[in-house]
């Protein structure tokens, strides 16, 4: 609540001192990226074609966030523009958005050399990349319609002056995840695609290599539920291939792993996946938010599953606390625990336990000081305060706790982390003691 209290004073203090209304959009807030000099006689070359009743479109995601992209399209050595721009003026059977390649005459002026339309009405995402053993530069563009929820990618190449669509590299065009990969691992990059479920289709994954005679080979694998959103991380798996984790959201609201790996079977490329039936990704199932992440950062990623910290059974469910086992994918490709830690979402920090403590520390939260406290467990029962984390928000909340013995653990933006071990003189020594050091090894925050 502190969080949400300052962010709106903040937000208040700002809408006082400049006039701006709660009512104004965001577009309205923002005055549009100034251009540098390149893109502007990009832009006035693009306005001697087509005229300046036109507003440009920025990608919403991914390494090429601009408008213009300056880049050697057709592999021939120089630099193209490739420019993403909305005709104010059209006819209403004309779909605005358009995608526009702008090339230098010898005398160094920038040219409109083609001009196309575009599917859908906002730009996604562009990636521009060679495929498989082929040699031509693809440019793969992601558009949406205005709502964003429906999402379909088309790829594109430049050559003699003109931009071409390939034979398609699938009958449908929709997605919900697109990536370029070497998903086996082979020195060549692969198209990665996941769709969603829709209208009684399965999830599916998807990988395209592009062979030199410019032919997609597909591997398509059905995921192990209905799923409607993803997030997609790598690692290595312990048999060197490299792994796709696919944290997916089901129907319920609740999340998933799926993980995949792209390789070479009887003379095909195939996508495969470690959990070999629906139950068995279903026991990976968290709260949303939960992602799969490199907790040691050894390349290989864990899963996390929750379980009740310890003490909790009888609790209303909103006073529960969870411990988070983050598990590994083995040789055989089975969960088994790498790790126990309190996991907090919302503040974004891991703690893993020591050994020694498994099984007998839970931990509880300190409502009055706001922080959660680790505590010593043995027979239904909390004992002696081991280590204590706090979240500071601010420069006051900070020096406060550096002054009362807390130690500094992580800084991010104008967040602190601090950690203090209480002093405990006169208890007998449970082996469950920690030292500083101790308290840093454990300490993760994740970005």
């Amino acid at each position: 609540m502190k969080k949400i209290s300052a962010f709106i004073t903040a937000l208040s203090a700002g809408a006082a001192l400049t006039g701006c209304t709660f009512g104004a959009s965001i577009d309205t807030l923002m005055s549009p990226p100034k251009l540098s000099q390149e893109q502007e006689d990009i832009y006035t070359a693009l306005t001697d074609a087509h005229g300046t009743a036109i507003s440009l479109k920025y990608p919403k995601a991914g390494k090429y966030l601009s408008a213009f992209i300056i880049e050697d399209i057709d592999g021939d050595g120089g630099n193209e523009a490739l420019v993403f721009y909305e005709r104010n003026n059209h006819a209403a059977d004309e779909n605005p958005l358009r995608i526009n390649v702008l090339d230098k005459k010898a005398d160094g002026k920038w040219w409109s050399v083609c001009d196309e339309a575009a599917a859908g009405s906002e730009i996604e995402e562009v990636m521009i990349s060679k495929l498989g053993s082929n040699d031509r530069v693809n440019l793969i563009i992601g558009t949406s319609l205005i709502n964003r929820s429906e999402k379909n990618v088309n790829i594109y190449v430049y050559s003699d002056g003109m931009l071409k669509e390939p034979d398609k590299f699938s009958d449908s065009d929709s997605y919900s995840f697109m990536d370029v990969r070497d998903l086996d691992m082979d020195g060549e990059l692969e198209l990665l695609r996941l769709t969603k479920a829709s209208n009684g289709e399965p999830a599916m994954a998807e990988a395209y290599k592009l062979d030199g005679e410019g032919t997609y080979h597909r591997s398509p694998l059905e995921l192990s539920d209905n799923f409607s959103d993803f997030d997609i991380s790598y690692g290595r798996l312990p048999t060197g291939k490299l792994g796709i984790y696919i944290d997916a959201v089901s129907g319920t609201g609740t999340i998933q792993s799926d993980v995949l790996y792209y390789v070479s079977e009887d003379g095909e490329n195939k996508l495969k996946k470690v959990f070999g039936t629906p139950e068995e990704a279903a026991k990976t199932e968290r709260a949303a938010g939960c992602n799969c992440f490199d907790v040691d950062g050894d390349g290989s990623l864990e899963i996390p599953i929750q379980e009740l910290a310890p003490g909790y059974e009888e609790s209303d469910e909103g006073a529960q606390l969870l411990l988070t086992h983050w598990m590994q994918i083995n040789g055989d490709y089975r969960l088994e625990r790498r790790y126990t830690s309190y996991y907090s979402i919302n503040d974004g920090y891991i703690f893993i336990f020591p050994e020694k403590w498994k099984g007998r520390v839970t931990v509880k939260r300190d409502t009055v000081n706001d922080e959660i406290v680790f505590c010593a467990y043995n027979n239904g029962e909390m004992g002696r305060e081991l280590l204590h984390i706090f979240c500071a928000d601010d420069q006051p909340s900070r020096d406060d706790r550096l002054s009362g013995g807390y130690m500094l653990m992580h800084t991010k933006g104008g967040s602190a982390y601090l950690a203090m071990i209480p002093s405990n003189p006169d208890v007998a020594d449970d082996g469950l003691s920690i030292t500083s050091a101790d308290a840093a090894i454990g300490f993760r925050y994740r970005d």
